[in-house]
């Protein structure tokens, strides 16, 4: 592995038009996408999400935790933890660390995968309030590979509504910043 000279930042895009998470726009009430360089760029869409969220911040950790401890309150299920491994799969060696041991409709962390392909993933949590759907996209931007994390919300009710609210501003700084470790990474070279 080797670190390479380029600055590295987060920036807000629009939704990557042609993708599976962009099909989900029509009537969302929120939605919003960063873009990073992609440190792996021959990792798989899914693999890239499962490093990114074992790298989960411990301030995220924190406050997801509050959350969950807070919507019960309210009738909102505790979700659990981004970075959570569940060992659903089938066989004797799967690995729930691994892209290769997920099938579409496995659990991962707090999502469901809802699409599995090589170059996008896409993990969404649906309940009577909201239904958040979340992609991690690898593209080529002028050349050169980028993470793009887009997030869609269709909200159901008042209480998804005032939720949103509360959520929006946190949502943002996490997926910043887990993108931001992400791009620290070194880049792999040489595969």
């Amino acid at each position: 592995m080797s670190t390479t000279a380029t600055l590295r930042t987060v920036h807000a895009v629009p939704l990557p038009e042609g993708t599976v998470i962009h099909a989900a726009l029509p009537g969302a009430q929120y939605a919003d996408a960063y873009q990073t360089p992609d440190p792996h760029p021959n990792a798989s869409a899914l693999q890239a999400w499962l490093d990114m969220v074992a790298r989960t911040p411990h301030w995220t950790r924190a406050l997801m935790a509050v959350r969950n401890r807070l919507v019960r309150l309210v009738g909102l299920k505790d979700v659990g933890q981004l970075h959570d491994v569940h060992d659903q799969r089938s066989g004797p060696h799967a690995d729930p660390r691994n892209a290769a041991s997920y099938r579409q409709g496995d659990r991962v962390g707090i999502f469901i995968l809802r699409h599995l392909g090589e170059r996008e993933v896409v993990m969404g949590q649906d309940d009577k309030h909201l239904d958040v759907q979340v992609s991690l996209c690898k593209r080529l931007v002028g050349g050169q590979p980028m993470l793009v994390l887009s997030t869609v919300v269709h909200i159901h009710n008042t209480l998804g509504h005032a939720y949103m609210a509360v959520i929006t501003p946190f949502h943002c700084a996490i997926v910043r910043s887990m993108l931001r470790r992400v791009a620290a990474v070194p880049t792999r070279t040489g595969h």
